[in-house]
């Protein structure tokens, strides 16, 4: 989840569940920024399946390696204006002018590598619709169980399952799709829960029930 993950009382990132202001525990990187908390407390390893959502949540991922998500975060938005809703048949259509006036925006990480990416995804998203649609066939890599991290340094990066996605989504035309960032994607989308014990929100998806 990048090294933005702070806690707000300055206790060390590998500790575990940090309690807040509010009462609750949360794994420590949700504290530093408002975005980060909110983002934590309603949407983060909630289950995504729809095909504009799963493809936003590819895209943002991709477009957040080597970054922070914090950053992520803060442009988020405008990612959003920029790329339609990413509605995929409209972000299929992107052309050289599209691009061009996406790498002049300064509201949205301006790497021509990551636009490409994003707009060829969301070709092979429309691909997918074929056979049952890309929410669908990325649900199928769900793992049997789940981390269940004490802290931050329990918590993989990695896993059997994100590499054998990340090499399925690459044989169907998909970049930007490497097996760290496949797990992230899969945090992201609640296939796995790696909030750490002892928060609020591990189990809150409804997908695993420890």
């Amino acid at each position: 989840m990048g090294d933005e993950g702070k806690a707000a009382d300055g206790e060390k990132a590998a500790d575990g569940a940090i309690v807040g202001e509010d009462g609750l525990a949360r794994t420590p990187w949700a504290y530093g920024d408002p975005l980060l908390l909110s983002y934590y407390d309603t949407e983060w390893g909630m289950p995504v399946r729809d095909e504009s959502g799963m493809f936003e949540r590819l895209s943002l991922e991709g477009f957040q390696a080597g970054l922070s998500w914090l950053t992520i975060l803060k442009k988020r938005e405008r990612f959003r204006e920029v790329f339609k809703g990413f509605d995929a048949e409209t972000v299929a259509g992107f052309g050289e002018s599209e691009i061009e006036s996406l790498l002049d925006d300064p509201g949205i990480i301006r790497h021509r590598g990551k636009i490409e990416a994003c707009i060829g995804n969301a070709r092979a998203t429309l691909a997918m619709r074929e056979e049952g649609g890309i929410g669908d066939f990325i649900w199928t890599f769900r793992p049997e169980t789940t981390p269940r991290p004490r802290t931050l340094r329990e918590m993989p990066t990695k896993s059997p399952e994100s590499l054998a996605l990340s090499k399925a989504l690459k044989k169907k035309g998909f970049r930007f799709v490497g097996p760290t960032t496949m797990f992230a994607l899969m945090e992201a989308v609640g296939m796995v829960d790696t909030h750490v014990l002892g928060s609020h929100r591990r189990g809150t998806s409804g997908v695993w029930n420890d």
